[in-house]
């Protein structure tokens, strides 16, 4: 019997291509054939998703305001449609599951014209443009958060909240216990950046640590991923603090690290938002002030409404401030262990397998 095939259109960023690639893995175990299709930056992007073959098709986006950009983008995203049903006709899927993003929309748009089954997952609490236009014409429309804010209300009323699926090494962490710092012993404080406006916490969250009493940063080790550019200000800062830390733009073993963690400072993006949650780790979160739509503002009230993490805005945020909720919160393992249990409680560790149960009945119709 031929394996049943499913076209995964996912964009370039991590925030799409991570529940994606877990996603194909899940699929894989049950047998079927994935496909991966982008924009023609994916072969770069995306080495390590488990992918059988890879479409690269045209796609592009625009700004709003700009009639110009509107109609180069649209010429575009129509030979990438028509690029997808050339493929389409050839691979004959089974199903079509878009991701969001520009380059998720000429492999919706072929599968719709052509009537082939459809899902949408949208990882945001607050729906993204492309799968709020794309979102009333597919079969099945699944969702991470317990809210789909901008969403059509039909739409959202028929929406399949399934969690957002994270990478094994993380969903590994939901059987792992919180253990708070014990008294005068270690505390173990992560910080991650994002590629976004990262240049806040880059710079913000060091000089904050400086400020905690001598007792407190005498306990911390810090793991910040930092800009290249702001790493000799952060270790500067750090070592005038007397404050063991190790910078670096980039961690590979996140999941090692984020399981050691006592407490985390990071963005609101959504996989940053679940993967704190499946992990149970106390959080600060700092929504991107420039994020369209405040979606890690809503991304982060998940969290923060369970008491799981504090939410400090960036029009409010100082470094007086972050140094005064270190404190609160490294001070009280406690309060620290509430909150990790507050996390775990909202938390989908299984958001894979659920997703791809939702494929799958799609899929037969």
């Amino acid at each position: 019997m031929a394996r049943k095939v499913a076209v995964v259109a996912a964009g370039g960023t991590g925030g799409h291509l991570f529940p994606a690639q877990a996603l194909a893995e899940a699929l894989i175990a049950r047998g079927w054939s994935i496909v991966l299709a982008s924009d023609e930056r994916v072969a770069g992007l995306a080495e390590g998703f488990p992918a059988e073959r890879r479409l690269a098709l045209s796609a592009a986006t625009f700004r709003r305001g700009d009639p110009m950009g509107a109609v180069r983008a649209g010429l575009t995203l129509l030979r990438g449609t028509l690029q997808a049903r050339a493929a389409f006709r050839e691979l004959d899927p089974d199903v079509v599951v878009g991701f969001g993003g520009y380059p998720s929309v000429p492999s919706l748009v072929a599968a719709i014209l052509d009537r082939r089954r459809t899902v949408i997952h949208e990882q945001n609490a607050v729906m993204g443009r492309a799968n709020r236009a794309l979102a009333p014409h597919v079969d099945t429309v699944a969702c991470a958060f317990p809210t789909l804010k901008k969403a059509p209300a039909k739409v959202a009323a028929r929406a399949i909240r399934v969690g957002n699926p994270v990478r094994p090494p993380v969903r590994a962490l939901a059987d792992v216990p919180y253990l708070p710092p014990e008294p005068n012993g270690p505390i173990r404080l992560l910080v991650t950046g994002g590629s976004q406006g990262a240049r806040l916490l880059s710079e913000l969250v060091p000089e904050a640590v400086k400020a905690l009493p001598e007792a407190l940063r005498r306990r911390l080790t810090v793991q910040q991923q930092t800009r290249p550019e702001s790493m000799d200000i952060a270790r500067r800062t750090y070592q005038d603090a007397l404050v063991n830390a190790e910078i670096a733009p980039f961690f590979r073993d996140i999941a090692g690290r984020l399981r050691d963690a006592h407490l985390v400072i990071g963005r609101s993006g959504s996989g940053s938002v679940c993967e704190f949650a499946v992990a149970g780790k106390p959080s600060i979160l700092i929504p991107l002030a420039l994020a369209l739509d405040d979606d890690q503002g809503q991304n982060a009230k998940l969290l923060a409404d369970a008491g799981a993490a504090e939410i400090a805005r960036e029009n409010q945020l100082t470094v007086e401030s972050l140094a005064g909720a270190l404190e609160r919160l490294l001070g009280n393992p406690e309060r620290l262990a509430r909150m990790a249990a507050a996390a775990r409680s909202v938390a989908m560790p299984d958001a894979a397998e659920r997703l791809a149960d939702v494929v799958e009945r799609t899929a037969r119709g």
